[in-house]
């Protein structure tokens, strides 16, 4: 079973349970934005980067090939997990919440940490496609990230028409607002 090595300020590996064998996973929340995820969907591998580039979180992500849709639940049930224990660690914020543009489409990403975890959005990408993939791929990537994580997690999609932009857009404020959420509190907002 892989150890965590440091909490908040540091590096973990996710708990390698029975289910989740096939899936490899480092974050460190101090990173600098580097990132190497190999999901086996290219679609959600340049969304991950994005996300790590603007939670200035280093993400090591791998995924033994399988289906498709599998990959990506596994995925996000993985990165949930890993990020759980920084967003409760002593001293850290365990909330964020960003407005982020990507060319014409403009998403705002708000979460928490929770003991029921909720995903609330207002994006319907079920019908559109891109990489060859359906997106709504992305929603379930969203609810085990949530499911693992333990996150009440709202993503409103403000404006934007282009499938892709909307999605960047979506991950970009998501890495945001990871990135204020594991942030050391501040001396007043301790009291806060």
């Amino acid at each position: 079973m892989p150890e965590v090595v440091r909490y908040a300020r540091g590096a973990v590996t996710a708990p390698d349970r029975a289910q989740d064998a096939r899936t490899q996973v480092r974050v460190a929340v101090d990173g600098v934005g580097r990132a190497n995820v190999e999901t086996g969907v290219p679609v959600l591998d340049h969304l991950l980067e994005l996300l790590a580039r603007y939670a200035s979180l280093d993400l090591a992500l791998e995924v033994a090939p399988g289906d498709a849709e599998e990959e990506v639940r596994a995925a996000g049930r993985a990165f949930g997990d890993a990020l759980a224990a920084p967003l409760r660690a002593d001293g850290v914020r365990g909330h964020g919440s960003a407005v982020v543009p990507s060319a014409e489409a403009l998403a705002h990403v708000v979460l928490e940490v929770a003991s029921e975890p909720l995903l609330v959005s207002n994006v319907d990408l079920s019908g559109a496609r891109l990489g060859g993939m359906a997106t709504d791929v992305v929603a379930s990537f969203l609810h085990e990230l949530v499911e693992g994580a333990s996150l009440t997690l709202h993503v409103r999609l403000i404006d934007g028409s282009d499938t892709q932009h909307v999605l960047e857009a979506i991950f970009k404020a998501l890495g945001v607002a990871l990135a204020q959420a594991c942030r050391p509190r501040r001396p007043k907002e301790e009291h806060a």
